[in-house]
């Protein structure tokens, strides 16, 4: 698993049009293959009557899966280029589709390029993007008396507080980047004499 990434979280949609031909860019957020696929599928439907509606997606922990689609386009004018805007500004778990509805006018090779490079730079400039980074969810279980040595532990080293459960202990669930997680632990076993109870659960993305 890749530490952090960029990605989207709201829907965006551009348009950009070359002599009379509309491209209209879509962006979202996917989570897996099936979640890019039925994104395409559903932009497919919206615009069942356009001549081409192009994609590219990347997702999974390492990015190793990416995929591209001209869709009716020659070879590498479409799909290839959408995808190469995506990787440029380094999103991941990410989809966009670029609609075509055709002006009239053949466009040639690089006025193909351009257009879908446009687009789904049009769509990228309609939302936020944000960046996600992996960590542990690390419990920490203690006294009321060690509660401030932890709480500053946790401040100085700037993880982030998820919840906190005040009953007869105090229970801290702190997200703790995967690469800091020994060190952090150490620190509050050294600060508390032991005392703290520690538990991992597993990893998972939340935005920074």
């Amino acid at each position: 698993m890749e530490n952090e990434y960029k990605t989207v979280i709201e829907e965006g949609i551009g348009e950009y049009v070359e002599k009379k031909s509309r491209f209209i860019g879509y962006v979202r957020h996917v989570e897996s293959e099936e979640e890019a696929e039925s994104f395409i599928a559903q932009i497919k439907k919206k615009h069942y009557d356009a001549r081409h509606n192009c994609s590219a997606y990347s997702v999974g922990d390492d990015k190793q899966i990416q995929r591209f689609s001209d869709d009716g386009e020659p070879s590498g004018t479409a799909g290839k280029p959408i995808l190469e805007v995506m990787t440029g500004n380094g999103l991941h778990n990410v989809c966009i589709v670029v609609t075509r509805y055709f002006g009239g006018t053949l466009l040639g090779t690089g006025g193909l390029v351009r257009s879908y490079t446009e687009a789904a730079k049009a769509c990228i400039n309609d939302t936020e993007i944000v960046t996600k980074r992996c960590v542990i969810p690390l419990e920490i279980t203690t006294n009321y008396n060690d509660l401030g040595k932890i709480q500053y532990i946790l401040g100085q080293e700037a993880i982030g507080i998820r919840d906190t459960s005040y009953e007869e202990n105090v229970v801290i669930t702190a997200d703790v980047p995967v690469d800091d997680v020994e060190y952090i632990e150490k620190k509050i076993t050294e600060a508390t004499a032991a005392r703290s109870g520690l538990k991992r659960t597993d990893p998972e993305y939340v935005i920074c």
